[in-house]
């Protein structure tokens, strides 16, 4: 292993000792290999050939994605080297993301990139502007266009980072059946396999019409943490510069249960132990003396990891239809049709349950009385135990989400015009269910009244008659429905206006309107209380319109100089409050402009450039959020704010509350691109983007540890949280949304393809990457205390990484094609995490270096006939575990970071398609 990092670091530095510089994992196609005819490329409303374009656009043709091995859409644009800051799916372990998979271009967040299906937008999931990834039907998608500079000026609000835009099959004849099957070596746990079909009746050239339709069923099996050493468990031992220390993630709801008591005499600080500790002087299975105790606290602690699935099971099914009819020669009608259902399963750690312990129960007088001072014994206040329910099962969560899209329109040429037109109509809905180990309250409170268990018994303890009773006491429901719809209309023309020497002058004009509505009901099971410690989730019915309306004017000012301008004036009305029949936040206008040009001064060097404005409204829940309970804080902490009554006992977790701010003002950004591509023949291609993005007037929020390191100036950012089923009262932190924050990021994207045509064959080779020079943005809540999370894990619990590198070799040799992809990021500083020193037995600080991590994946095709061929890959083919981390966010995985490395390991796939 320690070769195989040598050897990707040497590479790595010998690739950008040669480069420096925008790209994709396939490179630049060049000028020869591209279809001379004039289509619309992402960026631009006016048709033109592809390879004229003066902004950065990387493109995915089919044959590419089918040589990643990418099994769903999210794997094929997240592995991108310009991706970073996305939300993968994984995170569905610990959230209610419910397997949600996003884009972000260059880091900037998933907000700022704009996602179009064919031209136009789709549903976001939320009340924001990211749209799910799994929405997309991947056995539909023809190629995909990767715009990584800004567009605001052309699309509007949210397309600050760039613009992905998928491009579905058209005019598609014939049938074409394909099949995968996915296996990691060590096990069948993470098993995948989908099969799809894809039908094509009518010529629009010859038949005047053309009806596609493409259905694909996706299934993966789940992966236990324990199925992997490095995931398996939250009490993580490791060693570092001849030290042993211990990394103690675990959780102070335990089984059997720790308890919590607080006094009247206010000199008596509150107390938390374990009472199976204090009697038998260790912890039972699955649980830790915890490191995290104080003075006060004497807690065993569950290893909640050992429980989890760290991808969770999840099937998929998504359906694209697209009708087309020639009206005229130049006219062309068509309705399109895309829909999916994600149904996603997430099993965590079992549930936790607080409870009441009555002062003079037996209860009390079993398991809290012997282990009190006489003192703290006659000022009992409150007692409260923290237990797990771990005989009830894991917390089992089924997401189901459903997207529906349709459009109808017209495109084609009337007189000089280009036209394309059409209304949409999109939404994106979830169902949240819970489905195992969630407790009904009723029955839960009873068991505890009549001591039907005992929640101080150890795992495995409880009597059968107990069993059955747990079985009937679990709750199996939905909680919470929610649904994003937009309905917009849209138009667009283009046209050549006249000639100057250099060549035609161009125009485009264009108009859209869309409605976003987000609307949130709890289930009536969860606003009546009957799943036990469950905060309700808040109902919401929001909405808003924009209007938008822009041009473009392209101008050739000589022959080998063309500049196009561009400017877009939009209008975001305020939010409307559906429930209370009143508006939140201000009606917004803002004008947004780009100037690009492109520069070739010999036919085989291109210099291009842009620079332009951009903004974004705040999402609508950042306006009209009440505060509401949004978890607890990532880390545990002391009381902030001493009080008897409000404290929880040593450190612990708090509740965090967040709220929305209706005083929001759009955030406005200023960015460039330079960039250079030279090709001395079709056999090679170089070339480099240098791009900038400053973004102000960013919605963030205090950062929870500035607030809990600072709590005299953070005051005012501390409320009160009861528990549903105790009612106790402790302090919580709120999470409120401002308008100060800044943001500066600067890198080069580059990449080179050279091609070698031997005797055997043609060989192919294709580096590409993204260098990342600058990654800073101010602490959260504040206006100019800059800070950066380049190679390093920054407050805002993410990483920008320097470098990512994508290598792609293909050798095609007559029936057979084996491509070689070597995929690579640089290694970066961990978070702080608190650890215990075994040699000192005192606790420390630290921040490891985590890491590079390279991976090679390996794919051989082979076309047996024209109508069948057989694709065999192995992905990590060295097997390689994510690098080690103690990160504490995203998700409950422990030991790794999910977003960064996959968790599957070696895996073996294989693919078999057939066309008739």
């Amino acid at each position: 292993m320690v070769l195989q990092q040598k050897i990707g670091v040497r590479s790595v530095r010998l690739a950008l000792s040669v480069l420096a510089g925008s790209a994709m994992l396939t490179g630049f196609a060049s000028a020869q290999e591209q279809p001379m005819q004039r289509v619309e490329v992402t960026g631009s409303a006016i048709k033109r050939i592809a390879a004229e374009s003066a902004l950065p656009v990387q493109r995915l043709s089919a044959e590419t994605i089918a040589r990643t091995g990418a099994q769903n859409v999210a794997e094929l644009i997240q592995a991108l080297p310009a991706m970073q800051g996305f939300t993968s799916e994984a995170i569905a372990a610990g959230t209610d993301s419910g397997g949600r998979a996003s884009a972000s271009i260059h880091g900037l967040g998933e907000d700022y990139t704009l996602v179009l299906l064919n031209g136009r937008r789709i549903a976001p999931q939320g009340s924001g502007s990211a749209v799910n990834l799994n929405a997309i039907p991947m056995s539909a998608v023809e190629r995909v266009e990767i715009l990584t500079d800004g567009a605001s000026a052309l699309y509007g609000s949210d397309a600050i980072g760039g613009v992905i835009n998928f491009w579905l099959k058209e005019n598609f004849q014939g049938a074409n059946v394909e099949a995968t099957y996915s296996q990691p070596g060590e096990s069948h746990a993470g098993r995948q396999q989908n099969i799809n079909l894809t039908v094509g009746y009518g010529d629009l050239d010859t038949d005047r019409f053309n009806i596609i339709a493409t259905y694909r069923h996706d299934e993966r099996v789940q992966l236990k943490a324990t199925d992997r050493e490095f995931a398996k468990t939250a009490y993580v031992p490791f060693g570092l510069n001849g030290t042993n220390y211990i990394y103690d993630r675990t959780s102070a709801a335990t089984v059997p249960a720790n308890v919590a008591v607080t006094f009247n005499d206010p000199k008596l600080p509150s107390i938390g132990f374990s009472p199976y500790l204090k009697k038998n002087g260790n912890c039972p299975t699955l649980n830790f003396v915890s490191l995290a105790n104080t003075a006060t606290t004497q807690n065993c602690a569950f290893d909640f990891a050992s429980t989890i699935e760290i991808v969770p099971q999840s099937k998929r099914d998504t359906f694209f239809s697209r009708g087309a009819f020639k009206l005229t020669e130049g006219v062309q009608l068509f309705a399109e049709v895309s829909l999916s259902r994600f149904d996603l399963t997430a099993r965590i750690a079992p549930n936790t349950a607080p409870f009441t312990i009555a002062a003079g129960s037996e209860m009390f007088n079993t398991n809290v009385l012997p282990y009190l001072t006489p003192a703290q014994a006659a000022s009992v206040k409150t007692v409260s135990g923290n237990y797990r329910t771990y005989d009830w099962g894991t917390r089992d969560s089924q997401t189901i989400t459903e997207a529906q899209h349709f459009v109808v329109g017209a495109k084609g040429d009337l007189g000089a015009w280009a036209f394309d037109t059409g209304v949409t109509w999109s939404r994106n809905q979830i169902d949240e269910r819970y489905v195992g180990g969630y407790v009904l309250n009723n029955e839960f409170r009873a068991m505890l009244a009549n001591r039907s268990f005992d929640p101080f018994a150890p795992i495995g303890a409880q009597s059968d008659a107990t069993k059955q009773l747990i079985e009937n006491s679990i709750f199996q429901g939905s909680v919470r429905t929610a649904s994003t719809t937009l309905k917009g209309v849209d138009a667009h023309a283009s046209r050549e206006l006249f000639t100057l020497p250099a060549g035609k002058v161009q125009v485009a004009v264009g108009a859209d309107y869309r409605q976003y509505r987000y609307e949130q009901s709890p289930s009536q099971a969860a606003a009546s209380g009957k799943v036990y410690n469950l905060n309700t989730p808040p109902a919401y019915d929001l909405s808003r319109d924009n209007y938008g309306a822009f041009f473009e004017l392209v101008v050739p000012v000589v022959k080998s100089l063309e500049v196009t301008a561009s400017g877009r004036y939009d209008v975001i009305t305020a939010v409307d409050n559906g429930i209370t029949g009143k508006e939140m936040g201000n009606k917004e206008n803002a004008s947004t402009y780009k100037l690009s040009a492109r520069w070739q001064p010999v036919q085989t060097v291109l210099v291009r450039g842009s620079y332009g404005t951009g903004f974004k409204a705040p999402s609508m829940l950042d306006i009209g959020q009440p505060l509401v309970n949004a978890g607890f804080t990532s880390g545990s902490y002391t009381c902030p704010i001493p009080d008897a009554n409000l404290c929880r006992p040593g450190k612990s977790q708090y509740n965090v509350m967040s709220g929305g701010n209706e005083n929001l003002a759009p955030e406005k950004s200023k960015q460039y691109t330079v960039g250079v591509r030279w090709e001395p023949s079709k056999n090679f291609v170089i070339g480099a983007d240098l791009w900038d993005v400053r973004m102000r007037d960013k919605v963030s929020a205090i950062s929870e540890t500035q607030i809990f390191n600072n709590v005299d100036l953070f005051r005012d950012l501390f409320t009160t949280y009861t528990e549903p089923a105790t009612g106790n009262t402790y302090w919580a932190q709120k999470s409120l949304s401002v308008n100060i924050g800044q943001t500066h990021y600067r890198g080069i994207d580059w990449d080179t393809t050279v091609t070698q045509r031997f005797g055997f064959g043609k060989l192919t080779s294709a580096l590409a990457g993204t260098y990342l020079m600058k990654a800073d943005y101010t602490l959260a809540g504040t206006k100019d205390q800059w800070t950066s999370n380049m190679n390093f894990f920054g407050s805002d619990n993410n990483v920008a990484f320097r470098h990512v590198v994508r290598l792609s070799t293909a050798l095609e040799t007559g029936a057979f094609t084996n491509t070689l992809i070597a995929n690579y990021r640089n290694g970066y500083t961990d978070a702080s995490a608190t650890v215990r020193n075994l040699s000192t037995n005192a606790n420390e600080t630290l921040r490891l270096h985590v890491p590079s991590y390279l991976t090679f994946d390996w794919q051989g095709r082979w076309m047996i006939t024209k109508a069948a061929s057989l694709r065999a890959g192995v992905k990590n083919i060295a097997d390689r575990s994510p690098p080690f981390s103690l990160r504490s966010s995203s998700g409950h995985q422990v030991g790794f970071d999910p977003r960064y490395a996959d968790p599957l390991g070696r895996t073996f796939y294989l693919t078999g398609a057939y066309s008739f």
